[in-house]
């Protein structure tokens, strides 16, 4: 009889994630692991509706109100408007459904052509313990890493304001904030 992992990775597809959202404005990357289900089938980051990253960033730049869910365009465009971008540590890897401990077989996605491609990153974050178990890989790009508390609903054991607190700390020490968590 074979073994669970075994068993896992052979019934696990593999999978493929999604582009980079940054451009040459962007000063600060925040890096997931990898898109769940719900953000695969909708082919947007953070597309589980229970994700706390809108409704935070909201919280942060609430001066500019974010575009309606259904306009992830429009989401997209707001966020790299203020310096902000989204990736993933993983470019593929083998999962059955969203949970980071069932990535199995994964592959990075290549840093150094994202620094290329954004003149003026300063640094990334990584949202939660799987992505920022890879900051090693993005030694040498001389980049400053974050780790933050992940937006993802399994991560109950924070509150959205003690996440919101955390991540207005990272966003205003790049300039997309000022220190008082004001958007600039």
């Amino acid at each position: 009889m074979p073994s669970t992992a075994s068993s896992e990775t052979a019934h696990a597809q593999r999978l493929y994630g999604l582009p980079p959202v940054a451009d040459a404005r962007t000063r600060l990357v925040v890096l997931g692991s990898f898109p769940g289900v719900a953000s695969l089938q909708a082919q947007q980051y953070y597309g589980h509706p229970r994700n706390q990253l809108w409704p935070i960033l909201q919280l942060l730049w609430p001066q500019h109100a974010q575009p309606p869910r259904e306009d992830y365009a429009g989401r997209c465009a707001w966020l790299l408007e203020r310096g902000l971008g989204l990736w993933d540590v993983y470019a593929s890897c083998e999962r059955q459904g969203s949970l980071d401990s069932a990535i199995r077989n994964p592959q990075l996605n290549d840093f150094a052509a994202l620094k290329q491609r954004c003149p003026q990153l300063l640094a990334v974050a990584h949202n939660g313990g799987e992505s920022a178990k890879h900051a090693r890989a993005l030694h040498g790009l001389g980049l400053q890493v974050h780790q933050l508390p992940s937006t993802s609903p399994a991560n109950a054991s924070w509150s959205l304001e003690r996440k919101r607190q955390a991540w207005q700390q990272v966003m205003a020490d790049y300039g997309l904030l000022d220190p008082d968590g004001r958007e600039r």
